[in-house]
């Protein structure tokens, strides 16, 4: 059985979510996985209110979607994340702009309400950032130290071990999107990221290729190094554009410029094999949802989710139950 496909809706927080609910599943959708942006959700409320989640829920079943996450990236930022500028007080209450500490005691305690959100939508993944605190050191000039960097993954530690045990509690799994500007952004520092915590069960991915492929990474080599630590899957296409002039750090040009090396674009426009990453999901028998993150400056927004929803319908297919040549073999 093909695996069901969301929508991430962190990329529409503009709009309703009664009236998003309506748009997906007109455009094919199975349900929803969704973002604490907007009025989409609310994980304070729905940590204390059963009610919510109750209404949140009937909201998605009147237009025949389900849930089977929820989001809470942009309060996940704050807590490793230094937090001394301005570009992240739009992630907190306002109240808090420009209170780094503010900001980070407001998004662990965010996240803790979302394990116990999850526990009462009745689903058992959320996903998220966590930030970095050593993100502004990758290139090591002016000099950074091996020291350095360990106190950036032991910091983390200390901030995730006690988010991780009201997980545990509430038998819910953090799936964090490897990401660059995340501790986590490579295969490389993936597996650092398990050693920090000692390899928590409660601590897994969220599968993202885009990010993989525009690092030239292949993204079936991450499946194949953490077969038992994908939790959850976002579909997003990317387009490397190195042309001899351009760079793969993007030249301080947004999204949709001329000039950079890469771009993120909607599902089929790039340049990821998505059948390679359904053989490896097969293989490791991951039965989660395929959720698209509908990203692509040079698109409009509706027509592409549409369109994505029915490139993954189309790249989606469940494993052989037999040898293809079984029936040739004498019996």
């Amino acid at each position: 059985m093909a695996r069901k496909v969301t929508l991430f809706t962190g990329q529409w927080a503009d709009i309703p979510l009664k009236d998003l609910v309506k748009k997906a599943s007109s455009w094919g959708y199975d349900g929803l996985e969704l973002a604490s942006s907007g009025d989409h959700f609310d994980v304070f409320e729905a940590a204390k209110s059963l009610d919510y989640c109750r209404e949140k829920r009937k909201m998605l079943s009147d237009a025949g979607l389900n849930v089977w996450a929820i989001s809470n990236h942009l309060a996940g930022q704050l807590i490793c994340d230094l937090n001394d500028d301005a570009r992240t007080d739009s992630f907190a209450p306002a109240e808090l702009a420009g209170n780094a500490e503010g900001k980070r005691a407001w998004a662990v305690e965010s996240m803790k309400c979302a394990a116990r959100a999850a526990r009462n939508m009745g689903i058992d993944v959320v996903t998220g950032f966590t930030g970095s605190s050593i993100w502004h050191m990758l290139y090591s000039f002016p000099p950074v130290s091996e020291e350095m960097i360990e106190a950036g993954y032991h910091r983390f530690a200390e901030l995730f071990n006690p988010i991780l045990d009201v997980f545990e509690e509430c038998g819910v799994k953090f799936a964090l999107e490897v990401h660059p500007t995340e501790l986590a952004f490579d295969i490389v520092t993936s597996r650092r990221i398990l050693d920090a915590i000692g390899h928590r069960k409660e601590f897994g991915f969220n599968f993202d290729p885009s990010h993989l492929y525009w690092q030239m990474i292949n993204p079936v080599k991450f499946i194949e190094a953490f077969p038992d630590r994908i939790y959850h899957v976002h579909m997003k296409d990317a387009a490397l554009q190195l042309d001899g002039t351009t760079g793969i750090l993007g030249s301080h040009l947004d999204f949709g410029k001329p000039g950079r090396g890469w771009e993120f674009r909607s599902l089929g426009h790039g340049g990821i094999n998505f059948d390679e990453i359904i053989r490896a999901l097969n293989r490791i028998d991951y039965q989660g949802p395929l959720s698209v993150e509908w990203e692509d400056s040079g698109m409009d927004r509706e027509f592409g989710a549409k369109e994505s929803c029915e490139f993954v319908h189309k790249v989606d297919f469940a494993p052989s139950k037999v040898k293809f040549d079984a029936a040739f073999e004498r019996k």
